[in-house]
């Protein structure tokens, strides 16, 4: 079995409204959640679909929402829409260690807002609020051993209900991992549409109808949710937000690498998941104060996209995995990701057969790695 600590920086902490009654859209605890309308289903040419490129902007998708390719591996290159491209390992490290290079500030907002959930949460603040958010989010993190086994049981539990096929990321990967963490925060397996309607809308930068959209669901947990001091009920709902996206791209990338893991145990597999096929593929920085990385000269106000993706796969990178970051701003619930993935994982791979597509399709984000779809069949 892998020792996790041996590969990922080490953590402190230990991942649309239709006008309708919140009641009708949010179902109580044990409610099922209804399937992905669409369903996403998946071409048959053969070979992984990459047919939306990369726009010049830095990371942003063109065309049709497939994966597109990552920036090349090489020095910092400044491009004149987004700013300073970072590929390589020790450049990436070296920005996220930087105090000077820092995440790109969110505006205010009203309190029950998206906006307000943005301002509130560590995920987007920085100094003083930055480490008192955080140490709200350490201090909810459950035992990982228990996420594991939890997330195990949940996701066996469904895979046995089940007559026939099942979607794994709308019925496991987004389900599973929160409907686990939200029973350890008070708030019960009713919070998982809701917490999946906020975190559609939770990157900043999107149309203020999505953030409206959302609002409702935002206010459905705060209700669902223990009573507590505004910015921990915040920092939780964060931390739920957190468990759903990223959790359910790295179930679903680990899934496609089992074909080709000669074995591997489940800990290996999101190693290697991690560091080839991340979740996330890259994030943001803005420069604060004068900065040389890269042997170039970052001035302060220039943006910087930082290449997880291709800094991971770097011949000459270092033993840590930067997808969950480093610096301040390194994810605080690693271990607690890790878990509910391989508790998801391991009930999959003891009670399904999955037969890899022959074209994955992926969902349209500009930093996300997501399958739309895959379908296992229980044994």
């Amino acid at each position: 079995m892998t020792n996790l600590d041996a590969v990922l920086p080490a953590s402190d902490g230990s991942p649309a409204s239709d006008g309708s009654p919140a009641s009708d859209r949010y179902p109580a605890a044990g409610a099922s959640t209804p399937a992905s309308p669409d369903g996403g289903r998946l071409a048959d040419s053969g070979k992984l679909a990459d047919s939306g490129k990369l726009a010049d902007s830095g990371g942003e998708l063109a065309g049709g929402g497939e994966l597109a390719p990552a920036r090349p591996l090489g020095p910092p290159v400044r491009d004149p829409d987004a700013g300073w491209q970072l590929t390589r390992y020790a450049d990436v490290a070296a920005a996220l260690e930087d105090d000077r290079l820092a995440v790109p500030p969110v505006p205010p907002g009203t309190p029950g807002t998206m906006a307000g959930l943005r301002a509130t949460v560590a995920r987007f603040s920085a100094g003083e609020a930055h480490a008192r958010r955080r140490a709200l989010v350490s201090a909810d993190l459950p035992d990982p051993a228990r996420l594991r086994a939890e997330a195990y049981d949940r996701t066996a539990g469904i895979l046995e209900r089940s007559a026939g096929p099942v979607d794994v990321l709308d019925r496991l990967a987004r389900v599973v991992p929160v409907a686990v963490l939200a029973a350890r925060l008070g708030a019960g397996p009713a919070a998982v549409p809701a917490v999946r309607e906020v975190a559609a809308a939770y990157p900043p930068g999107g149309p203020a109808a999505r953030d409206r959209n959302a609002d409702s669901a935002l206010a459905a947990l705060v209700r669902l949710l223990p009573p507590a001091p505004a910015e921990v009920v915040a920092n939780r709902i964060g931390l739920l937000v957190q468990s759903c996206d990223a959790t359910a791209g790295l179930i679903g990338n680990a899934l496609l690498r089992t074909q080709t893991a000669d074995g591997a145990g489940i800990d290996q597999l999101l190693v290697d998941t991690l560091r080839y096929a991340p979740p996330v593929r890259l994030t943001r920085r803005v420069v604060v104060a004068p900065v040389r990385i890269g042997g170039r000269r970052l001035s302060p106000g220039e943006p910087v996209v930082l290449w997880f993706e291709t800094a991971n796969g770097d011949p000459d990178a270092g033993p840590d995995v930067l997808t969950f970051g480093a610096g301040s701003h390194r994810c605080p619930g690693a271990a607690q990701a890790l878990a509910l993935a391989g508790g998801v994982l391991a009930a999959i791979r003891a009670r399904c057969r999955f037969d890899p597509p022959a074209t994955v399709h992926f969902e349209a984000s500009p930093n996300a790695r997501i399958p739309r779809f895959l379908e296992v069949f229980p044994r």
